[in-house]
């Protein structure tokens, strides 16, 4: 599934080519995806400019004068920009959404339908109010996200600390890859309750997941099955993980078996030395 680095990466990566230009035309192929598409999102589209491409979490934002396009990648969606014209072939059977510029489509591809396109009208107020935006975690990039946060937010928290950081309602984003990765930074281990972190280790906690994902969108994301960047580009930050799929494989710092377990229906993988 994309996560946070993933997504911002497809922003990056779209962005220079939409940003100021006219939508010429949509072309919805398939209405049913997660939510159905809107009906009207052609008409409401159509002739009408790209001012800026957005992200909150892992949603992605296109925004025009009248509103906002909600773009969520699902567990297989991509977000690609590609050039118009004979180069630009058929569709394909997964293709469900073209946004149409003079010189460059957007196609949203999606394989298993569990991403979204939604329109959040301007006149229905700011769009980080929309129902599936509003109770989000802070951006870990944000000032606000720090050690002290996390603290204050999970004492007295049995829930253990990896699902903590997945259930993205104190930072967003820090999905099962990444999540696994920061812990293991963090010399934490992912079973241990949320609320037994001291405040030291929530500090240290906070900048790894910042590095990591940091690194991460400065590899591309990681590609580990469907994903491609904005442009076309596989991710390569799956070369760098310490524990993520690593089962079994020696710990790159101090050599012991990497384990895996399963929290909440999803793999974690940790090092049983390197991790406390």
């Amino acid at each position: 599934m994309p996560e946070l680095p993933e997504v911002e990466v497809t922003r990056r990566g779209i962005e220079p080519h939409i940003v100021g230009r006219t939508i010429e035309r949509v072309e919805i192929r398939t209405q049913q995806l997660r939510w159905p598409v809107p009906q009207g999102l052609p008409a409401l589209l159509g002739q009408r400019a790209i001012e800026r491409v957005g992200r909150r979490g892992k949603y992605l934002l296109l925004e025009l004068d009248s509103g906002w396009v909600i773009v969520h990648l699902g567990m297989t969606g991509t977000l690609r920009v590609l050039p118009t014209g004979a180069t630009l072939g058929l569709p394909g059977r997964h293709d469900h959404i073209d946004w149409v510029f003079d010189d460059w489509v957007l196609r949203f591809r999606d394989p298993r339908r569990f991403g979204a396109v939604l329109w959040h009208p301007r006149a229905a107020g700011d769009v980080l109010q929309h129902l599936l935006l509003a109770k989000l975690g802070v951006e870990p990039f944000s000032p606000a996200f720090d050690g002290a946060l996390l603290y204050a937010r999970t004492r007295g928290r049995s829930m253990s600390v990896k699902q903590v950081l997945m259930a993205g309602e104190i930072v967003v984003g820090v999905g099962n890859i990444y999540a696994s990765e920061s812990l293991f930074r963090a010399g934490i281990r992912p079973t241990t309750a949320a609320g037994r972190v001291s405040l030291a280790r929530y500090e240290r906690l906070a900048q790894e997941i910042r590095a990591t994902l940091a690194a991460a969108i400065e590899r591309g994301g990681s590609t580990l099955r469907d994903f491609v960047g904005g442009t076309g580009e596989s991710g390569y930050f799956q070369l760098d993980y310490f524990v993520y799929d690593r089962a079994g494989v020696a710990c790159r710092i101090c050599g012991t078996p990497i384990r895996q377990i399963v929290q909440g229906q999803r793999s974690t993988y940790f090092c049983p030395s390197c991790q406390r």
